[in-house]
């Protein structure tokens, strides 16, 4: 029995190793234009591969939309960008319906969200009736207008950005709709080198031209391929009792965190953690998960998830460091 689980493993491993070829050539393609951000690339990528969404949180000018634009460059698909406004409304993201004289009858439009990369700019901007679109096409990966129903082109991906500086004229997100996103990343601004050589780039005004390196149906393969990485019993107990611990951390001897947890992770905290650890072991080029794997991507799974109390930001206590005490204590399998 023993040996078979090792072949399987040693068959999982060869596959993941040739499905995730095209990652050096999508990471080499867009640090073309991308300086730096090696982590935010790489969010960008477990997004793409979990079939999930990602909240970006920087202060401006930091490279959020241009990354997602050169994504979709290199990989050769759709994108658009919606600039989120507090008079937008819900069919200029989803689109509407259009009378039309000539054919005495209404023509449906296609808004934005009608592209395999959706950028939506600044979303907390927006009231809640825009935001609310727009999660509902990532929850349900489907759009109705009128009595039609649309299924979004695979893949489809959202990047939604945030700007923590200004809260004038903003509607944050409320915490169940933030729960949507697979990853909620937050960027910082470049090292000193980094930033010599982005303020060279945009003084000579010229970028290298990113190409399209991989298909569609490459990321769809590969998006599949995740699926098959293979995540021992000990692994999936190890991602349980980090999420279960933001629930009741006094059975996991973190009593003094229960005074600043409000609320802990939902189940879609688990779902997302074991998928996000899978699409981060594909991108290492493994067939298998490790904790390494789990602890890389679990501050961007759970930071968003984990409501603290007053009390918690009396003591200028954030969900990061909740997250690290949890993660220092849980037992590595």
């Amino acid at each position: 029995m023993e040996e078979t689980s090792t072949v399987d493993i040693k068959s999982i491993n060869e596959k993941i190793e040739k499905e995730s070829a095209f990652v050096d050539l999508l990471t080499l393609e867009m640090n073309k234009v991308i300086v730096g951000q090696k982590h935010m690339v790489e969010r960008l990528l477990i997004g793409l591969l979990g079939q999930g969404h990602i909240l970006l949180e920087g202060v401006p000018g930091l490279a959020k939309t241009l990354a997602i634009n050169t994504l979709s460059k290199a990989i050769d698909a759709s994108f658009s960008r919606i600039q989120f406004t507090p008079d937008l409304l819900p069919a200029d993201v989803i689109g509407t319906l259009i009378y039309n004289i000539k054919e005495n009858d209404f023509s449906i439009k296609k808004g934005p969200i009608f592209a395999n990369f959706v950028l939506a700019d600044e979303i907390n901007r927006a009231p809640a009736k825009v935001q609310s679109a727009l999660l509902e096409a990532m929850q349900e990966k489907q759009v109705t207008i009128g009595d039609e129903t649309f299924v979004l082109d695979k893949p489809f991906l959202v990047m939604a950005t945030q700007n923590p500086v200004e809260q004038e004229g903003t509607y944050p997100l409320p915490e169940a709709q933030v729960d949507r996103f697979m990853l909620k990343t937050v960027i910082d601004y470049p090292k000193l080198d980094e930033e010599q050589l982005i303020v060279r780039a945009n003084l000579k005004g010229s970028y290298d031209k990113v190409n399209p390196v991989v298909s569609v149906k490459q990321i769809l393969s590969a998006q599949e391929a995740v699926r098959e990485v293979y995540m021992d019993e000990k692994i999936e107990k190890y991602i349980l009792d980090i999420i279960f611990a933001t629930r009741y951390p006094e059975k996991y001897r973190l009593g003094d965190l229960k005074a600043l947890i409000s609320f802990g992770a939902s189940p879609r905290g688990s779902i997302n953690l074991a998928t996000a650890a899978k699409c981060y072991a594909f991108i290492k080029r493994r067939g298998y998960v490790i904790p390494e794997d789990v602890r890389a991507v679990v501050h961007d799974v759970l930071r968003h998830r984990i409501g603290i109390t007053y009390e918690a930001e009396a003591e200028n206590v954030t969900s990061e460091d909740i997250i690290n005490k949890i993660v220092n204590e849980i037992e590595v399998p």
